[in-house]
């Protein structure tokens, strides 16, 4: 199983709504919207990093209001 944080910028105004949509996507497991440089902060898992791929680029990058995202796998060390 891959684990990754998905940090999100959003729209003006727009980041409950898209961590309220993105909490609904499957392998989403927390989705909370924060303040800072990013909006929203995800915690997402898969089966691989080719299906954390298209996790991101096919689901979460496709909620409206999002304007960037960065993709931070979590490994062991």
């Amino acid at each position: 199983m891959v684990h990754a944080y998905i940090l999100i910028q959003t729209e003006v105004g727009k980041a409950a709504q898209v961590a309220a949509t993105i909490s609904e996507i499957d392998g989403v497991t927390k989705a909370e919207d924060v303040t800072g440089p990013y909006d929203v902060i995800v915690r997402a898992e898969a089966d691989s990093v080719d299906e954390l791929g298209r996790l991101v680029v096919a689901r979460v990058q496709s909620v409206d209001g999002i304007t960037r995202t960065l993709t931070c796998p979590v490994v062991n060390i």
